[in-house]
């Protein structure tokens, strides 16, 4: 049976998701025992653009790959959902294709548009009352209860922490399942997040290698307060690093022997995939 989220987030805990960017990503992260797992909008910029995450996808890429997805497997899908790609009623279409999708938590969050990566300098933020009239709009608009919204508040970067605790409030005011303050700077600022907000709804933290937050593991986050920790871009980056080395090795000795040990063979690939399987239907049709 797939994990209801909402459920799991009920019992307590802390959830970790990692980042995904594909149906290849989030099966082997399955495979490796995770129970979750975050579509990440900034990786699919990298992977499908070959790009930097400044608003240059859009919610069909973003729908389509989710799709997939969740085509493949069972465990939850938090999916990015940047700005909702418009106002109240894009948003509302973001949501109803999103969940028809198969996301199990949607993410939106306050920056103007063109957003950007909330990790990268020169972030705006739309009003207040704006953005509750999004999120009211995304409540509205989900079919499930079992459907999360989570809200992300980018403000701390431009209007400084109180602000942004003050925006929370707002967003938490309008019924969000989940709550999102992103890139505090220091541990003083995501022990303050969680004294105001760890107690009343489940609160999510970011960590991003090289980006603003201090990186903590999932046990320090749990006893701050958090319940939902995810780390984004590491697969794009874990995955960018080792096709460095693979490709460089192939340029300079024109052969993969060097490599063989650092990657999947034929039948160990198919073997990931589930191709043995594959075949048995595939001879139950015949």
């Amino acid at each position: 049976m797939p994990i209801d989220l909402k459920t799991r987030l009920a019992e307590g805990g802390t959830v970790l998701a990692p980042g995904v960017y594909d149906a290849l990503t989030a099966l082997v992260a399955e495979q490796a025992g995770f129970e979750a797992v975050y579509l990440s909008g900034a990786s699919i910029a990298y992977s499908k653009l070959g790009r930097s995450d400044v608003g240059l996808t859009t919610a069909t890429e973003v729908v389509d790959t989710l799709a997939h997805i969740t085509e493949r497997v069972q465990i939850p899908v938090i999916v990015d959902a940047d700005t909702g790609f418009g106002n109240a009623l894009n948003t509302q279409r973001t949501v109803r294709l999103f969940e028809r999708a198969g996301a199990a938590l949607l993410q939106l969050e306050d920056q103007t548009f063109p957003k950007r990566c909330g990790h990268l300098d020169g972030k705006g933020v739309i009003a207040v009352d704006e953005m509750c009239g999004k999120l009211k709009a995304a409540l509205d608009a989900r079919q499930s209860d079992k459907t999360l919204i989570m809200a992300r508040t980018d403000a701390l970067a431009i209007e400084g922490l109180d602000a942004a605790l003050d925006r929370a409030e707002a967003y938490l005011a309008c019924g969000v399942d989940v709550l999102f303050i992103e890139a505090p700077q220091s541990l003083a600022q995501m022990d303050a997040i969680c004294q105001r907000f760890a107690h009343r709804v489940p609160l999510l933290a970011n960590m991003v290698e090289g980006g603003k937050t201090p990186l903590r593991n999932v046990a320090a986050l749990r006893e701050c307060g958090y319940r939902v920790v995810i780390f984004p871009g590491g697969t794009a980056r874990a995955v960018v690093h080792g096709l460095q080395g693979y490709y460089n090795s192939l340029k300079q000795h024109q052969s993969t022997d060097p490599w063989r040990e650092k990657m999947l063979d034929f039948d160990q690939l198919n073997e990931v995939i589930g191709t043995p399987a594959l075949m048995d239907l595939s001879r139950r049709y015949r």
